[in-house]
């Protein structure tokens, strides 16, 4: 089983953005950045969580430190697809992402059924280690969407990514199930991200700030977890000086 390590130390810059704004910016963009090798790509994730929700709670709150815990594929899935058990941590505004791969009935079975982990590296010791940190740690959330990404031409460290068509379920945890989850962006809009290294090109800055596009706060899982509970999917357990997370704002940006 292969090992890969990715340690991000960027800055990442979240936005949303309409039809018509994706429309304009993406004919500006196609002069400093390519669309990379693997086009338009679906990505299906499941994450995990205890039953009370404690990671996603923790992360709404905006901690200095969060971490997260996740089930990786790309395209269609079945048993034999390469599968991706990843960490993604947040400190300090710096992303640490470390994942360990394997096929995709392998990983599952380690993380839903028990079974013996696919590796014995480092950081699938450090996957044993979150798993035993959060008592109870399961499946909570299906996040699927596609993905294009884009690479700057002539700073590679640039990176650009577009998803759509972002769906939450909880109906079937496993991404060998092909079902139709619940929409997290209205129609049309689009969530893109921008890594750097350092900082933006003045170029980028400038063309955002044309096109009224602003940062904003957002979590995939984060929303999908505020919808869930406004769906009455499950009772939030909260602290009472935290109930405000629950409110329109986080609706709208989580």
């Amino acid at each position: 089983m292969g090992e890969y390590i990715d340690v991000f130390k960027r800055t990442e810059i979240k936005y949303l953005l309409s039809e018509e704004q994706y429309t304009q910016l993406l004919s500006f963009l196609v002069n400093i950045a390519s669309v990379d090798e693997y086009g338009e790509t679906r990505i299906n994730n499941i994450y995990f969580d205890t039953p009370d929700y404690r990671l996603i709670r923790t992360s709404l709150e905006k901690p200095v430190y969060k971490e997260k815990l996740r089930l990786r594929t790309y395209g269609r899935t079945k048993d034999d697809t390469s599968a991706f058990i990843e960490i993604k941590k947040k400190y300090d505004g710096i992303v640490y992402k470390r994942r360990i791969g394997g096929t995709y009935k392998d990983a599952f079975d380690y993380l839903v059924n028990g079974a013996a982990p696919i590796d014995d590296s480092q950081i699938s010791r450090e996957i044993e280690g979150l798993i035993n940190m959060y008592e109870g740690l399961r499946p909570s959330m299906k996040i699927c969407y596609t993905r294009v990404a884009m690479v700057g031409k002539n700073d590679p460290e640039l990176r650009i990514t577009f998803d759509k068509n972002i769906e939450w379920s909880t109906d079937e945890m496993d991404l060998r199930s092909r079902e139709t989850g619940n929409p997290i962006l209205e129609k049309g809009q689009r969530m893109m991200e921008i890594k750097v290294a350092n900082s933006m090109p003045m170029e980028l800055a400038a063309k955002l700030s044309e096109l009224n596009i602003f940062p904003a706060s957002f979590s995939k899982y984060g929303r999908g977890y505020i919808d869930m509970i406004s769906m009455n999917y499950v009772t939030p357990t909260v602290k009472t000086e935290n109930k405000a997370i629950f409110g329109k704002e986080v609706i709208a940006y989580a």
